[in-house]
């Protein structure tokens, strides 16, 4: 096998379709993968996982997976039935969601200059009251007690 590939899949006489990592993936992340996809991990074979109800349309989900997987930019090798496209091209990596690409647009637009933000007028407006100066004293409130403690 080689040393670029991520994942393999093929098929077991026990197991049906069965999906393997390779050390140039990390555990925990194949796993999560293939758990994704419908493989589960068997107890007695440590890295090996088998697609769960083969019976439901088995290999197409198992196409699909491998489909999946090389979308995502992983190098995968497979049984020649289960190959959904044996002679395509290498697998091109997975677009990014453009938000970066979005985000500096509008940081760009944010920064130009607009018509809408027009400088404010240099005059006040006739109909505007003033506004009163804040005092500079606190007002004190005096309170009075009632004769038998409880208000009112």
């Amino acid at each position: 096998m080689d040393s670029r590939t991520h994942f393999a899949f093929g098929t077991h006489p026990q197991h049906g379709f069965v999906a393997a990592f390779t050390t140039s993936m990390p555990a925990h992340l194949a796993h999560w993968f293939l758990v994704r996809e419908q493989f589960e991990p068997i107890s007695e074979q440590p890295g090996l996982f088998r697609l769960t109800e083969p019976e439901l349309d088995g290999p197409r989900r198992t196409r699909q997976a491998i489909h999946d997987l090389r979308r995502h930019g992983y190098t995968v090798q497979a049984d020649i039935r289960l190959n959904p496209s044996p002679s395509a091209a290498p697998p091109r990596p997975a677009r990014p969601n453009a938000l970066q690409e979005r985000r500096s647009r509008l940081a760009q637009a944010a920064a130009g200059r607009t018509t809408q933000r027009a400088t404010p007028p240099t005059t006040s407006l006739t109909s505007a009251r003033p506004i009163p100066p804040k005092p500079t004293y606190a007002p004190t409130v005096h309170l009075t007690a009632s004769g038998n403690g409880r208000s009112r």
